[in-house]
């Protein structure tokens, strides 16, 4: 009789595939906030607004925006719908005010809403600032390496260059 279960991989075997998904998944958290709130609602283009809470707690199929300025004061609001599982604004920690170190108004609506914790602040200055298409290039080459040491240890892979392919202009010219 055979034994049908699939062999047990040794611990630690597959530790650079599980560091990049967790670096796609980061990934696609930060991209998915970006091009949601770029596309469905104005709080990027409006420099009024310094910071929004997504409270994505009290239903599955839809996400509560609200917008404060840099005094912490409501300046607006919006509802975005969730018509797909992978639409969902979890918590991108590269834009969260806590991870960001963003000032929160003491007194103000804004503290109010963190004290509540039902759901996450979003930082709109680092989101302005983020570039979707650098990230892409980042996480790829990050996801890239990841791999490299297991398939190394494997014997999968036995050298590995990262750069150009052209050689290098400066060194030319000496």
């Amino acid at each position: 009789m055979s034994n049908l279960q699939p062999e047990a991989p040794s611990p630690g075997e597959f530790q650079g595939y599980n560091r990049a998904r967790c670096l796609m998944w980061c990934h696609e958290a930060r991209a998915r906030v970006f091009e949601r709130l770029n596309k469905e609602t104005a709080f990027i283009r409006d420099t009024s607004v310094e910071a929004v809470h997504v409270d994505n707690t009290k239903l599955a199929d839809r996400v509560f925006l609200t917008a404060f300025d840099d005094e912490g004061r409501v300046v607006s609001g919006d509802t975005l719908y969730n018509d797909e599982p992978d639409q969902r604004l979890e918590v991108a920690s590269e834009f969260d005010h806590d991870f960001t170190h963003m000032e929160v108004p003491p007194g103000s609506d804004l503290e109010k809403v963190v004290a509540r914790e039902d759901g996450w602040v979003v930082n709109m200055e680092v989101v302005r600032e983020y570039d979707v298409v650098d990230d892409r290039r980042k996480t790829q080459r990050a996801v890239v390496l990841a791999h490299l040491p297991d398939l190394m240890k494997r014997g999968e892979a036995r050298g590995f260059l990262l750069g150009q392919d052209e050689p290098d202009e400066e060194a030319d010219a000496e």
